[in-house]
């Protein structure tokens, strides 16, 4: 039954795509479905895009474990400042102003904005360079939940994905991905419910759950003290909080669906439908990572298949969880001589013990559909930094639009490819980028952005001077701290540029006020 389902959502998906193909004649087509998108559709395309295999494999378990039922800080900031506010302070602004720029990308907004085609090469780069990784950490949570679940193997699981990322994104382009968005949405808010309905009846329902929840002192292990010059658990969770809720607004996959819907007055109901959908989705990922100290099984076989499952005295009662291996086959051990616990296979582990078979399925395509609405997001992002800021942009302006479509769909597949590549055998370097990507693109990003949209007296000068800050900032604090530091990274690089933006900006020469009203639709 499960392979069944999941061959009729496969068929569907390509089905569609199929059909969005016959619809996309031109670059706009391609990558913004022609700025026609409704805001039922552009809701979901920004909330399945928003949440992914990261949040439910990796976020959900390792922080629903650390943390416990202290995760909903991160329900609320994603609900009210990643999704509300997001959308009505935003998304009727971004949609004028890009439309009136023409520009259909960060970083051709960026170089509009500012009249700066250095901002636009260099935004183009940082794109390129730090979502190809992020795509692969997607694939790489996605392929060990199916790798539980349907009993295939990661490599088997992660041909599967790419081969569907790639045919229906390289079809239809923005059109398939909003139409099968549109379908995924649905499937994850019934999943995100049938989830929490199928771990919390067997204690008693949601309420006396919660209850428990409360009520236990080893639910949150995070928080306690650690060892003197370690990082306060209380501040890597309020700097999640604030890269989760507030990183949204900096990041090209997230603010591209502004720029794609219908018309500006219809931000507001695209806001409403998308801040219930964040609501049931981050509540059923990370409540459901919280449930994992209550019912942990304490079973000694391994739960998956080649990974060890050991008894971990790293929190107050011992529970069994997945190690890493190293080369040998053995247990990886960190310095301080506790086990190196495998995050991203934990929630699969816990699920597959604890769910019936048919809501697993389920399960598999909730995540499925989170991860392919991303997959699909960030590879189009990607190939637009090349194809259409770089290529058109920079190095052929003059090139027919024809040719730069065909680009990008050649560009996709390529860079679905080495998403695959790098996920099948991930390089250290590598899994250390895709830790850091979401907050150095937003940190980049977000104060050039906003100014942009709210400030005439925004320049080129003072854009340029946060990116760099933004950047500069994730890198300074990672390489003091390593990954523990990384939260901490990207909640400063996101905060500071917007105080040293306004600071650079208004030391320096003003833009032309023609320049100014034509963004801002206004006489000079």
């Amino acid at each position: 039954m499960g392979f069944a389902l999941i061959l009729i959502y496969v068929v569907v998906l390509i089905a569609l795509g199929y059909w969005a193909m016959k619809r996309t004649r031109s670059v706009g087509d391609f990558f913004l479905g022609g700025r026609t998108i409704g805001p039922w559709m552009s809701a979901f395309a920004y909330g399945t895009t928003y949440f992914s295999a990261v949040l439910f494999i990796g976020y959900g378990g390792k922080l629903g474990w650390g943390y416990g039922l202290h995760t909903m800080w991160i329900v609320a900031g994603n609900v009210l400042i990643g999704s509300l506010v997001a959308w009505l302070v935003l998304g009727k602004r971004t949609r004028e102003m890009t439309s009136r720029l023409g520009a259909m990308t960060m970083p051709a907004f960026l170089a509009e904005r500012y009249k700066s085609p250095t901002l636009k090469v260099a935004a183009a780069l940082l794109v390129f360079v730090f979502l190809v990784p992020y795509s692969a950490s997607v694939y790489m949570g996605l392929s060990y939940l199916i790798e539980k679940a349907m009993g295939v193997s990661q490599v088997q699981a992660l041909g599967f994905l790419a081969a569907l990322t790639g045919v229906y994104l390289v079809m239809g382009g923005y059109f398939a991905v909003t139409l099968t968005d549109f379908i995924m949405g649905l499937v994850m808010i019934f999943g995100a419910g049938a989830l929490i309905v199928s771990l919390t009846t067997p204690m008693g329902g949601i309420v006396q759950t919660t209850k428990l929840l409360l009520n236990c002192d080893v639910c949150s292990p995070a928080l306690k003290p650690g060892p003197p010059g370690s990082i306060p658990g209380w501040l890597t969770l309020v700097s999640l909080v604030i890269v989760t809720s507030f990183g949204p607004w900096g990041l090209p996959q997230m603010v591209q669906k502004f720029y794609s819907i219908k018309s500006g007055d219809q931000a507001k109901r695209a806001m409403i439908v998308a801040t219930v959908f964040a609501l049931v989705v981050t509540f059923g990922g990370y409540y459901a990572g919280a449930m994992t100290h209550l019912n942990v099984p304490r079973s000694s076989s391994a739960i998956i298949k080649d990974i060890p499952i050991v008894s971990t005295g790293d929190y107050t009662s011992p529970k069994e969880l997945p190690v890493k291996i190293d080369a040998q086959g053995k247990p990886k051990m960190l310095p301080n001589g506790k086990p190196d616990i495998d995050w991203d296979r934990w929630m699969p582990t816990y699920l597959g013990q604890r769910l019936p078979s048919w809501v697993m399925v389920l399960i598999v395509l909730l995540v499925l559909s989170a991860s392919m609405s991303t997959l699909s997001s960030l590879v189009l992002v990607s190939s637009s930094a090349i194809a259409m800021d770089l290529y058109a942009g920079v190095l052929k302006p003059n090139v027919e639009r024809r040719s730069v479509l065909v680009l990008m769909r050649v560009l996709c597949a390529l860079f679905v490819a080495a998403s695959l590549l790098i996920a099948i055998k991930p390089p250290s370097y590598i899994i250390n980028l895709m830790v850091i990507s979401w907050g150095m693109l937003a940190g980049a990003f977000a104060a050039p952005y906003l100014y942009g949209l709210f400030w005439r007296r925004a320049n080129a000068f003072g854009a340029g001077v946060a990116m760099f800050v933004g950047v500069a900032t994730v890198s300074i604090i990672y390489y003091e701290y390593g990954l523990p530091g990384v939260p901490i990274g990207g909640a400063v690089a996101m905060l500071l540029p917007l105080i040293i933006m306004p600071i650079a900006s208004l030391i320096t020469k003003p833009m032309s006020k023609e320049d100014v009203a034509r963004a801002f639709g206004t006489k000079s």
